[in-house]
């Protein structure tokens, strides 16, 4: 297998993977993968409604043999991973040995703000909350996770942090790192 740069983003839900993920893509001439997306086509389902009929046991372990999947691919690419995915079944240890990783370090409540905005994404786990809730939630969410986002290779901290502004950090940390 030919040496290729994969880079999966890890971080909260609203931190930006998707749209991060996206414009770097495009910007390296890479492809994009939003694992959440795979995983709706590879069992031709919709998250909640795996959550709903299977329980999110089989969805962590359709998440991860999913994940396998794509890290396994001989191809260049970015790839979105869910914000729980680096913290079941080993899957931060299989990331980081397959891929660069990169946390998306976004404070709580500019992720709050944009959660809070965004409510015609597809998120049930915080349709229906109220800016307070959300934030809350978040704060769960993080104290559960962020010992396994923090094992990244990289770690893109700040507010306000543009796609392009990320993307230059990035490659200075990718190539300081060379």
């Amino acid at each position: 297998m030919n040496e290729q740069l994969r880079v999966v983003l890890v971080g909260l839900p609203g931190s930006g993977k998707s749209t991060f993920g996206r414009y770097m893509s495009s910007a390296l001439n890479l492809s994009f993968y939003d694992l959440d997306q795979l995983i709706e086509e590879r069992k031709q389902m919709k998250i909640p409604n795996i959550f709903l009929q299977y329980g999110e046991g089989q969805f962590r372990n359709w998440e991860t043999e999913t994940l396998k999947w794509i890290l396994d691919r001989d191809e260049s690419y970015v790839l979105a991973s869910g914000g729980g995915c680096p913290c079941f079944n080993n899957n931060i240890d299989l990331m980081n040995k397959k891929s660069t990783t990169v946390y998306l370090d976004v404070p709580l409540q500019e992720i709050s703000v944009r959660l809070g905005v965004s409510r015609s994404q597809n998120r049930p786990m915080f349709s229906g909350l109220k800016q307070g809730a959300i934030t809350l939630k978040l704060k769960s969410l993080l104290i559960e996770r962020e010992y396994f986002y923090n094992q990244s290779k990289i770690k893109l901290s700040g507010e306000n942090l543009s796609a392009e502004l990320l993307l230059a950090e990035f490659i200075r940390l990718t190539k300081s790192q060379d």
